[in-house]
């Protein structure tokens, strides 16, 4: 018998690169740019990078902030990464000191500071506003412009609201509000307007670079669509101990459970701390493999800090040191996101980042 007692993280780096190669496709001429923010989702931005810059050819990335770029730009010499949160006081020297890295600038009062700051090997790009109403630059703010500051920008970009419902009427207005800003102020430079979610709503959308993240590390962007992506992420954690519960007992912090009958259960190693939703608690679901397959068992009483405690008295022959799946090919991020009323991006940065896990790359 073996026993384990951290959940584990598998990553599949051969997925993530099928992925990127089919979403480029389905980008035709348009530069797939990988997104690595929040360490690539948590999946780890190097490894990512890495993979995807020697077997894909990638050289355009995006990332949140300067310092998420410094690792990439310091091994490959030949890519660019394209700043979305921009330049402050806190990054300005990483920037002076990395041609590569580039900032999106989103504000009158960022494009000032980045001018004061007088770097000049580098065309910054610009963030405009079309509808979703985060940063970028309104077109009130674009008419104040001079023809020198909108000679400063090298790319233009904005982001789509709605690009996750193919027939929102959002995708059509954001589309119109772009093609006229970028034909006024900007008519001879490259744009960018899709994410993920974007790069299916055709080519009107795709522009010249299209940036590629959640799709990419398999969550369906497109929900109104079979998923296209393979997964990336599977979750599995140990089981810590199994025991009988009589009828009458309760279950968990708060007692929110309560036995009907006599029944079976599984601690397991995993818990919020681990970034499981404790919105599961009494609804979410785990699988078991065992010789009749993958058995699917409920989550009952309260997810805690370490452990999720689960009704195993269906399942066949469950012993200690076997494993529980919380998310794989049959059971994706996705439904894990949809049974604990969240999104698959927030779960999959949550668990992630998370240092209890035993991370295992395959690829």
């Amino acid at each position: 018998m073996s026993i384990f007692t951290r959940a584990i993280l598998e990553i599949n780096l051969n997925n993530l690169l099928d992925n990127y190669k089919v979403l480029q496709e389905i980008a035709g001429s348009a530069t797939g740019a990988a997104v690595i923010k929040d360490d690539a989702y948590g999946l780890g931005a190097e490894r990512v990078a890495d993979v995807l810059y020697n077997k894909a050819g990638v050289r355009c990335f995006f990332a949140a902030h300067a310092m998420e770029a410094l690792p990439i730009v310091q091994k490959y010499r030949d890519v660019t990464v394209y700043i979305l949160q921009g330049i402050g006081e806190d990054s300005a020297n990483i920037f002076r000191d990395n041609p590569q890295i580039v900032p999106v600038i989103c504000s009158k009062e960022m494009l000032q500071y980045w001018k004061d700051l007088k770097i000049t090997d580098r065309k910054p790009a610009i963030q405009v506003e079309t509808g979703l109403n985060r940063l970028g630059f309104r077109e009130a703010d674009l008419a104040e412009l001079s023809i020198d500051d909108l000679a400063l920008f090298g790319l233009v970009m904005s982001h789509l609201a709605c690009g996750d419902e193919k027939d929102h009427f959002m995708n059509e207005y954001q589309l119109n509000n772009f093609e006229r800003i970028k034909a006024k102020y900007f008519p001879n430079i490259p744009a960018s307007l899709a994410a993920s979610d974007g790069v299916f709503l055709g080519k009107k959308f795709q522009q010249n670079i299209v940036r590629l993240g959640a799709a990419m590390y398999g969550i369906n962007t497109a929900p109104y669509r079979p998923n296209q992506m393979k997964n990336v992420v599977t979750v599995k954690a140990p089981v810590l101990q199994v025991t009988d519960l009589a009828k009458g007992e309760f279950v968990g912090y708060s007692a929110t459970y309560r036995a009907a009958g006599k029944r079976r259960i599984a601690i397991v190693s995993i818990g919020y701390g681990d970034g499981v939703p404790r919105s599961l608690s009494n609804v979410g679901k785990v699988f078991f493999k065992t010789a009749k397959g993958m058995e699917e068992a409920r989550i009952i009483g309260r997810v805690s800090m370490d452990n999720i405690i689960c009704d195993v008295t269906n399942v066949s022959k469950l012993e200690v040191g076997d494993w529980a799946v919380l998310a794989s090919d049959f059971y994706t991020l996705d439904d894990m996101a949809r049974d604990a009323g969240t999104i698959s991006y927030e779960i999959m940065s949550r668990l992630g980042k998370n240092k209890r896990f035993v991370r295992r790359y395959i690829g």
